[in-house]
C-alpha cells in the first residue's frame, strides 16, 4: 500500500514540478513535504476505517468500500483545510492523486486475492473451523461454507448435543456433544468455533464456552439464523447487555436507483462503443454461416412482471423455439424454472462460440440503454419459467435483469437452479454499487478466460 502510495505521489510531482504551496502569513512549503504529509494522513484514514482488518481482507465488496471510503475521507479532509487555510493547492492533486491512488489500491487489492485465493486452494492459510450447535443448523452452516468459494474455512468437525451419528453434512465428522466441547474442540487443533444457534445451550453455557476458547486463542463467531444478508443491513446495538442485531430492509429506491440507472447509461454507451467492431465482424460471420435473421428477439420478464423484448445474436437454428419443448421433455426438466438444454443441438457453428464468450448477448446494451435491463442483476427469464417460480423466487422481479450477475459469475449455467435462485436472491436482497463494480469485472474476466474465477 504504501509503494502504491508513493508512486501515485511521484505521478503527482512529476506533474507539479518544483511549485510550492503558500497561504496568507503562512510558510511557503515545497509539494514533496505536503505530499508526504497527505501519504501519511491517507494511511491514517485507511487504518481508521479497517481496510486491513483481517476479517475483511479477501472477504467481499467490504474490503473495497472500505479503501475507498478511507481514500475519500482523506482527500475531502485535505481539501476542507485547504480551503479553511486559504492554501493554493492545486486541482492536479485531487485529479491525479486521489483517483488513480485508489484505482492502484484497489488493483493491488484484488492481485493480492487472487494470490490468497490460489493458496486457499491448496489447503494455505485456511481457518479450521468446527462447527457447533442443532443438527440441522449445523448442517445447513457447513454446506453453505462448503459451496462458497473463498470463506476462508475449512471444516474440521461439528459438535451437536445427540452426537448419535458419526457424520453430518456428508463426511464432516461428530466430535461429540456439548458437554465434551472443549476437549473435542483442543483435540483437533481447531483455529476457529462457529455457533450455529442451538436450544439446548443456555446463555450461561455459551459464555463459559466463549471464556474457555479465548483461553485457548480459539476465535468465537455467531453464525446468526438468518442468512444471506449482507453486512452494510445489519447494524448491532448493545441493549442491557444484550448485542441485539438490527437487519435494514432492501430498498433500491431514491438515490439508488439513480446511481444504478447512471452507471447503466454510461456503461453501455461506452461497452457499445468498445465492442462495436466485435460486434460487426459478428454480423458477418452469422451471415456467412447460412440463411436467417442476424439477432433474435424472444419476450423475457422484466422488473415487476413487466414483459419485454430482449434481444440477441442468433446462435441457434430457425426453429430453435419449437424443438424446446421437446427436448426439455427428453431431459425431464420440464418441472424447473431454468430451461437449459444440455449438449443443445439446436446451436449452429458460429453460435457455439458466441456462446463460449458470451457474445451473442452483446446486443443487449441496447437493451440496458433503454431502461428494460441493467448491466447487473438477475438474468431475466421467459414466461413459462416465471410460472413455475415460488414466493421466494417472485423476489427476482423486485429489480430489473442483467445482462450478469451473481449466478453466472459464481457458475453460470452450470450451477442448479436452488443455488442460482440463492445468489439472485443474494444480491437482490443486498444491492450495492461496489457490488456490481465486482460482479461487472468479474464477468469480463469470466468471458476473456471462460472457467476462470475471481473476487
Amino acid at each position: 500500500m504504501i509503494v502504491v502510495t508513493l508512486g501515485v505521489f511521484t505521478l503527482a510531482l512529476a506533474a507539479f514540478g518544483t511549485t510550492v504551496v503558500s497561504w496568507p502569513n503562512g510558510p511557503r512549503l515545497s509539494y514533496v513535504l505536503v505530499l508526504g504529509v497527505i501519504a501519511v494522513g491517507w494511511l491514517v484514514s485507511l487504518e481508521v476505517v479497517d481496510s486491513r482488518d483481517e476479517h475483511t481482507v479477501g472477504n467481499g465488496a467490504s474490503e473495497y468500500r472500505r479503501v475507498t471510503n478511507g481514500t475519500l475521507a482523506a482527500f475531502a479532509a485535505v481539501a476542507l483545510l485547504g480551503f479553511f487555510l486559504r492554501a493554493d493547492l492545486s486541482r492536479l492533486l485531487f485529479l491525479t492523486a486521489a483517483p488513480v491512488g485508489l484505482c492502484l489500491l484497489i488493483f493491488t487489492r484484488w492481485l493480492w486475492r487472487q494470490w490468497l485465493r490460489r493458496n486457499q486452494r491448496k489447503g494455505a492459510f485456511l481457518e479450521r473451523a468446527v462447527v457447533i450447535g442443532d443438527r440441522a443448523k449445523v448442517d445447513h452452516i457447513i454446506r453453505v461454507i462448503r459451496r462458497t468459494e473463498g470463506t476462508g474455512y475449512v471444516v474440521i468437525g461439528a459438535i451437536t448435543q445427540h452426537a448419535t451419528d458419526a457424520r453430518i453434512a456428508g463426511n464432516v465428522k461428530v466430535l461429540g456433544d456439548y458437554a465434551h466441547a472443549v476437549d473435542a474442540i483442543g483435540h483437533v487443533q481447531a483455529d476457529t468455533v462457529i455457533l450455529a444457534g442451538a436450544d439446548d445451550l443456555d446463555p450461561t453455557s455459551m459464555r463459559v464456552l466463549g471464556w474457555e476458547l479465548a483461553e485457548r486463542d480459539i476465535q468465537w463467531v455467531v453464525a446468526p439464523a438468518l442468512t444471506d444478508v449482507a453486512g452494510p443491513r445489519i447494524h448491532s446495538t448493545p441493549v442491557a447487555g444484550l448485542p441485539l442485531i438490527h437487519v435494514e430492509y432492501p430498498t433500491l429506491e431514491g438515490y439508488k436507483r439513480v446511481i444504478k440507472r447512471a452507471f447503466d447509461i454510461v456503461g453501455s454507451i461506452v461497452f457499445i462503443l468498445l465492442f462495436s467492431p466485435l460486434m460487426i465482424a459478428t454480423v458477418m460471420a452469422i451471415r456467412a454461416d447460412g440463411k436467417g435473421s442476424i439477432l433474435y428477439r424472444q419476450l423475457r420478464v422484466g422488473r415487476g412482471g413487466r414483459e419485454f423484448g430482449m434481444i440477441k445474436f442468433r446462435s441457434m437454428i430457425a426453429d430453435a423455439d419449437d424443438q424446446l419443448a421437446s427436448l426439455l421433455d427428453l431431459q425431464g426438466t420440464t418441472d424447473r424454472p431454468l430451461f437449459k438444454v444440455t449438449d443443445d443441438p439446436r446451436i449452429t457453428g458460429v453460435g457455439r462460440f458466441l456462446r463460449k464468450h458470451s457474445i451473442d448477448e452483446l446486443p443487449q446494451l441496447f437493451n440496458v440503454l433503454r431502461g428494460e435491463m441493467s448491466l447487473v442483476g438477475p438474468r431475466p427469464q421467459r414466461s413459462e419459467e416465471v410460472a413455475l417460480y415460488d414466493d421466494a423466487a417472485h423476489r427476482r422481479l423486485l429489480v430489473k435483469p442483467g445482462m450478469s450477475g451473481l449466478w453466472q459469475v459464481s457458475g453460470r449455467s452450470s450451477l442448479p437452479w436452488e443455488d442460482a435462485i440463492r445468489l439472485d436472491l443474494y444480491y437482490v436482497e443486498n444491492w450495492s454499487f461496489l457490488q456490481d463494480v465486482q460482479i461487472l469485472f468479474r464477468t469480463i474476466r469470466a468471458v476473456v478466460m471462460p472457467g476462470a474465477t475471481s473476487s
